[in-house]
This record gives C-alpha cells, sequence and structure tokens, in this order.
C-alpha cells in the first residue's frame, strides 16, 4: 500500500478515536484513509514498549478487538498475567496472551534497528487493516501530568490511580525535540489529500501531545486540505474518559467552544452534537451539527459520511488564509 494514495487522514487516540475511524474506513474505498495515531502514552512496561493507541487503533480496525473492555483482543487468554500474579510480579496493567505478543514483537524489532513506523506498517499488514496506520513519531515522546500525587506519567495516572488525582497541568516530554514520521509529513503535502478529521479523542491526552511535535503542528498549519475537528464533549459531559474532568480542572470550560478554541489556527470547521445545537452560531467556525454519539456501528459509518460531507462544503480561501497565517 501507498500511503500517496490516501485521500483522507484521520488524527486519533485510543477508544473513542477508533471507533470514528473504523467509520472511516468502512464508507471509505480501501486504501483511501490513513490514520495518525498518538504515542504520547506509550511506555515501558516488564521490559516491553506498550503502544496502547496504536494497538486500539491496529485491533478495531482489523475487527478483532474486545468490545466489551474497549480495549485489547476479542477472546483473549490470561494465562501470562495470572502466572505473573502468581510469582508476585506487577499486574495494574493487565496484558493478555495475544496482545503480550505483539508487544514482544515491537520490541523485538526496535532494539534490531527497525523504526517504529516500519514496524508499525507491517503489523497493519499482518492484521489486514486496508488502512494506513501511522505512529506521530518514531522518537519518543511522554505525556505526564502534575498532579495533587506528584507528577505521573499518563498510564499511572489514567491505569493505575483511574484517573483520580487532581491535575494541574499536562507536558509532553520529548515532544519539543521528536521529529515527525516522514510518512507523515509526505502525506500532509501530498496533493490526493482531501481532508483531515480529528476524531473526537481527548484534546489533551491523545491529539495534544501529536500537536505538541512542532514538525506536526506547522505540517497541519500548512497543509491546504480541509481540517474538521469532531467534539470529544455532549451535553457538557464526556462519552468516556477523564476529558470533562480534565477540562474542570484546568479551569477550561466544558463546551464545543472550548474545543474550538483549543485547536485555533488548525481548525475549518467544528462537528458537534445535536445536543449542543444552540452552541453552533458561537464556536468562532463554521459548524455542522449531527448526532456524535457512537453506539452502533451505523453511527460510526453516519458520523464518518458527515465529517467528510462537511469538510468538502469548506471554501478553499478559508484553508489558504490558515495556511498562510
Amino acid at each position: 500500500m501507498s500511503i500517496d494514495t490516501a485521500r483522507v487522514l484521520a488524527i486519533s487516540g485510543g477508544i473513542g478515536g477508533a471507533k470514528l475511524a473504523l467509520g472511516l474506513q468502512r464508507v471509505l474505498p480501501p486504501g483511501d484513509l490513513a490514520v495518525l495515531v498518538n504515542t504520547g502514552d506509550d511506555f515501558r512496561h516488564l521490559g516491553l514498549l506498550v503502544c496502547p493507541d496504536l494497538d486500539t487503533v491496529t485491533y478495531t480496525l482489523a475487527g478483532v478487538a474486545n468490545t466489551e473492555t474497549g480495549w485489547g483482543r476479542r477472546g483473549e487468554t490470561w494465562n501470562f498475567i495470572e502466572e505473573l500474579a502468581r510469582l508476585g510480579g506487577e499486574t495494574w496493567f493487565r496484558l493478555g496472551d495475544r496482545d503480550l505478543v505483539v508487544h514482544v514483537e515491537r520490541t523485538r524489532r526496535l532494539a534490531a534497528g527497525e523504526s517504529l513506523t516500519a514496524v508499525t506498517e507491517d503489523l497493519r499488514r499482518r492484521f489486514r487493516v486496508p488502512s494506513t496506520l501511522l505512529p506521530m513519531s518514531d522518537d519518543a515522546v511522554s505525556t505526564t501530568l502534575d498532579t495533587e500525587a506528584g507528577t505521573l506519567q499518563f498510564q499511572d495516572y489514567f491505569v493505575r490511580r483511574r484517573c483520580e488525582p487532581l491535575v494541574r497541568a499536562v507536558h509532553y516530554a520529548g515532544a519539543d525535540v521528536a521529529a515527525p514520521s516522514p510518512a507523515v509529513l509526505a502525506l500532509l503535502a501530498s496533493a490526493p489529500l482531501e481532508c483531515v478529521v480529528v476524531c473526537p479523542s481527548n484534546p489533551y491526552l491523545s491529539i495534544g501531545p501529536i500537536l505538541g511535535v512542532p514538525g506536526l503542528r506547522r505540517a497541519l498549519e500548512a497543509c491546504r486540505a480541509p481540517i474538521v475537528v469532531v467534539s470529544p464533549v455532549i451535553g457538557g459531559r464526556a462519552v468516556k474518559g477523564p476529558t470533562v474532568k480534565l477540562m474542570r480542572e484546568l479551569g477550561v470550560e466544558v463546551s464545543p467552544r472550548s474545543i474550538a478554541r483549543h485547536y485555533a489556527g488548525l481548525v475549518d470547521g467544528l462537528v458537534l452534537d445535536t445536543v449542543d445545537a444552540a452552541l453552533a452560531p458561537t464556536v468562532g467556525v463554521p459548524a455542522l451539527v449531527v448526532p456524535t454519539l457512537m453506539q452502533t456501528l451505523e453511527d460510526r459509518e453516519q458520523l464518518a459520511r458527515a465529517a467528510l460531507s462537511f469538510a468538502r462544503t469548506l471554501a478553499p480561501s478559508q484553508r489558504s488564509r490558515r495556511a498562510r497565517a
């Protein structure tokens, strides 16, 4: 598969973003979609490099994700983690047997000198995912949070402590010196690219690390394709995860208006849910009001079609003004 053929780029974190990415994959011809995935939550665990968002997107687009938990593999077994517990090992981050194989193989190949982009591409092919999958960088970036319990690495905050500590600030360690994957830069500059869709992922914990890579942000600012953002906030609440809790603790209004402000300089249009329809005139950019809660496969497809159609309505003059800003 050549990335030069991709017409749509989705930007995604884990579970919520993967839902819309699946909808986009299902409504687009094979090969037309590329997905740029957050790696700020990657971390070393039990000597292995674990890439939770990359794996969630891969499993979802391959049709092998565990839809009950929202993470991991369908039909998973737990022999490894159960034996680890018996021996007194760390089990706070649960790794299923099939999932573990991916982490072992990824770690082995990276140690042998392959890039994360190359390993991700090979895993995509072996899982028969028809869309291109791109980590945001081959360099290490680590999302950390200043909390009332001290500075925490993302997985410690998110999984071990269940998002309970109050958050004062979010940082992306290493992002300022990380280089975007050359494949991402090539795609953003390519003529066939028709639009960019920022999936409804946490803007601070999932999309923030991506935009924290200076070269990636500049490439998105210069991209001539329209960029639309699907709000992860619906009626003052988030469907899943700590988005609303985090916004409140950071002193940010829980509203689609804040989502539009967060992406100022990038966003050409905002997609928001029907319950927030009254706010559409106040977000400062063209807005599309449609149901955004994705409970079924049909919901994912309908939202994907709506976002793509909306992107095609955005005037070239808007995009050129953003590119010159």
